[in-house]
């Protein structure tokens, strides 16, 4: 009897111990539903049935001298409903584990009759390895596929584009090390791109068209980040920049290729919170940030035919925007966004040309955009309602961009579209 009663109290201890070294996880299921109904004022170049709207087509004059792409459309689109699991709470010893599973239904262009049925897709999926350090300190390592930390930040709206290409926008498989300590946080890692990718140069050789593809990435360089926050009482900033090197395969001749294609990609982010107000400014000054959505690319500059050696110029992009939001029940907000094309860091080579995103119209030189949007919650459902006017710099037809990529003085024109947008959504 005495053994049996040694036996259990030694199991009891054991147990207890166990207990201590590992905490069970908690988990949290989440999610929406939502329907998006959309009217434009003439066509527009845009992903996901018309939803992730970047920007207005331009000018398309048939023999009378009538544009073919003015005049009203609309969509109603049952899309992107979200379906996410959050998990927390899992320790062992000083180490506390959570993390996030995010998937949508989604629709990326295709054929006529296939671009409207949605397909389940991953949005997010990583962990997050935390270490409390001390008093207000603490180190946490995230590993997996979430936002960039340049795309963290979005502006106050309801769109699905949620600002871009007016500001960075990309989710990527990542390795990022974020150091808390008295209100600072330092950040720093590698990202992998996997779904907003860059533009294809090998996809394009022969073929006279810009496609996007993993390809130039993959056999370069993982792309760096580094970065700096700050938050106190109602105030938080940002900034940071991204080293990106992208690799082409092959040359024209079917050459293996050398040399890189270096970008570099800095940012600066504000934010002002006050009771049911908050306002935030970010601004970017992007190379080659066709990655992060924004209306880029790169050219070439030179080539040695002797080694296979391309010398590769990135487009310059400024991009900014500055967002508010009031209100809790019923919610005013709005969006005002601006970019410009700044140009190549060197000249083109002559006859090569600048390769950029083709994801909206790739004569676009600058635009902007302004989204007045009313949002009313009704406990758990939202009904939302948004004003989108883009106006945007197009290139005169048959105007050539210079060595600079640039379009010069009078080479020019502007259009414009007109979006309202209803939203309609249950979150549970």
């Amino acid at each position: 009897m005495r053994k049996i009663v040694i036996i259990a109290a030694t199991l009891l201890l054991c147990g207890s111990a166990f207990a201590q070294e590992e905490t069970p996880a908690k988990f949290k299921l989440y999610g929406f539903v939502r329907n998006y109904a959309v009217m434009d004022s003439r066509a527009v170049k845009a992903g996901t049935h018309d939803l992730y709207y970047y920007m207005p087509e331009d000018l398309s004059l048939n023999a009378s001298g009538v544009d073919m792409n003015a005049g009203i459309n609309w969509k109603f689109i049952s899309l992107t409903t979200r379906l996410g699991l959050d998990f927390s709470g899992y320790k062992i010893g000083s180490m506390n584990i959570s993390g996030k599973v995010e998937a949508d239904f989604y629709s990326l262009n295709g054929s006529a009759s296939a671009n409207t049925i949605a397909q389940f897709r991953l949005r997010q999926a990583y962990m997050a390895l935390n270490w409390a350090l001390g008093e207000g300190e603490s180190l946490t390592l995230n590993l997996g596929q979430t936002w960039h930390p340049m795309g963290v930040d979005l502006p106050h709206c309801i769109n699905l584009e949620s600002g871009a290409p007016f500001g960075p926008f990309n989710r990527s498989p990542q390795a990022m090390v974020h150091w808390n300590v008295k209100g600072w946080t330092f950040t720093g890692g590698l990202l992998y791109l996997s779904q907003y990718l860059p533009v294809d140069y090998e996809a394009s050789l022969g073929a006279g068209k810009v496609t996007k593809s993993v390809d130039p990435y993959k056999y370069g360089l993982p792309e760096l980040y580094l970065g700096i926050g700050f938050k106190q009482d109602k105030f938080a900033f940002k900034t940071g920049l991204s080293l990106l090197n992208t690799k082409p395969i092959r040359t024209d001749a079917g050459e293996k290729a050398n040399g890189f294609m270096t970008a570099v990609t800095a940012f600066l982010y504000g934010q002002y919170t006050n009771g049911m107000l908050q306002i935030k400014a970010k601004t970017a000054l992007a190379q080659s940030g066709e990655q992060l959505n924004l209306l880029s690319g790169y050219g070439v500059a030179s080539y040695d035919a002797g080694t296979h050696t391309y010398a590769y110029t990135p487009m310059q992009d400024w991009v900014s925007f500055v967002s508010f939001q009031y209100g809790k029940k019923f919610q005013v907000m709005g969006m005002l966004g601006y970019m410009k094309q700044l140009g190549t860091t060197m000249n083109l080579m002559v006859g090569s040309g600048v390769l950029l995103n083709n994801a909206a119209s790739t004569s676009i030189q600058q635009a902007f955009r302004a989204t007045p949007t009313v949002v009313w919650n009704i406990g758990k459902f939202q009904l939302g309602i948004e004003y989108d006017w883009t106006i945007a710099e197009f290139g005169n037809a048959g105007a050539a961009r210079n060595l600079r990529g640039l379009y010069d003085a009078g080479q020019t024109h502007w259009v414009h579209n007109h979006r309202v947008l209803c939203m309609t959504k249950f979150n549970f």
